[in-house]
């Protein structure tokens, strides 16, 4: 089969309303509009840097589902396959912001229409039309259709002979310690490529030693992990070489949200053109870092042509 993508990934994006001012939201009257979902975070990333990406879910027959729909697809991202729910509503996330820390989310978004995504929205073709599957642990959080939804896509990817990617992004304002854990391992037997943090390794594996995390996730079948370990950098794998790669420094972080989602963009981008996992995981670092210098879950995504000048690759013309 023609592979006509080279990413394809879903799950539910939401309307980001951001705050104007540092400080608890009650006391903030300004916010401005963005997009937000790691999946199509993950999307724009790859789309930015030059590749044919497909992302679908479900929104609300609503102008904020609209906007989602416009907002990505604008971005070059296929949206062909995207449903819309007349009856349930696009999900909505506010941000709350302090100096020198992560900031706080807070979600509208249960029974939102995305979370009514059931198996019978996968398109099969769609699925086996891409190189690799992108998921996270985020859509089987959200309720247990989108589950469903999760494992029937898993399975259609496998017997399809398309590597599945899956980055855990444990949230535990959606669901159980005991059930994201367990479900993660599951979907975990099935995944080519992982991209795990090491808090989360240690929630899912009781352990932060590296050593111990690769052996335990290669154990499960895994090919390749690309281990988070924030400004450091990151550990990569592929079950015989295992090497740190260093993060890149920022000065001043403006937003962490989404610097996940542009690592795995980073690392997929990269081995999509037939580099190590090294340089994979060099790129990594680079978009993930390049995503904290813009406030916003994807404004901060590089061209390929910013990164490279970022990460020192080629040397940047200003004027």
């Amino acid at each position: 089969m023609n592979k006509n993508f080279e990413v394809i990934t879903f799950g539910e994006s939401m309307v980001l309303f951001s705050p104007g001012d540092k400080g608890p939201l009650r006391h903030i009257h300004n916010f401005t509009k963005s997009i937000a979902g790691a999946e199509s975070n993950v999307a724009v990333a790859l789309a930015r840097l030059g590749h044919k990406v497909g992302w679908f879910s479900k929104v609300g027959d609503d102008e904020f589902g609209r906007y989602l729909e416009f907002m990505i697809r604008g971005e070059g991202v296929d949206v062909s396959q995207l449903r819309v729910d007349k009856e349930h509503q696009t999900g909505l996330l506010f941000k709350e912001l302090f100096e020198h820390v992560n900031p706080n989310v807070y979600y509208y978004r249960k029974n939102s229409a995305a979370s009514f995504l059931k198996p019978s929205d996968i398109d099969k073709a769609y699925i086996q039309s891409a190189k690799i599957l992108h998921i996270t642990g985020i859509t089987p959080a959200i309720s247990k259709s989108a589950k469903e939804a999760t494992f029937e896509a898993i399975r259609i990817a496998k017997e399809a002979g398309v590597k599945v990617s899956f980055d855990p992004n444990i949230r535990l304002k959606l669901w159980s310690l005991e059930e994201a854990k367990e479900t993660i391992l599951e979907i975990c037997q099935h995944v080519d490529i992982l991209f795990p943090g090491i808090d989360e390794s240690e929630i899912l594996l009781g352990t932060t030693d590296t050593e111990e995390i690769f052996k335990s996730f290669h154990a499960m079948g895994i090919g390749e992990i690309a281990l988070k370990l924030g400004k450091k950098g990151c550990m990569v794998s592929d079950g015989k070489v295992a090497e740190f790669i260093a993060g890149y420094t920022v000065e001043k972080l403006e937003d962490t949200v989404g610097a996940g989602d542009g690592f795995a963009a980073g690392y997929l981008s990269s081995r999509l053109k037939g580099h190590t996992i090294e340089e994979a995981g060099d790129y990594a670092n680079g978009v993930g870092a390049m995503a904290t210098l813009v406030r916003g879950d994807s404004e901060g995504f590089p061209t390929f042509q910013q990164l490279q000048a970022f990460t020192g690759k080629i040397e940047s013309i200003d004027r």
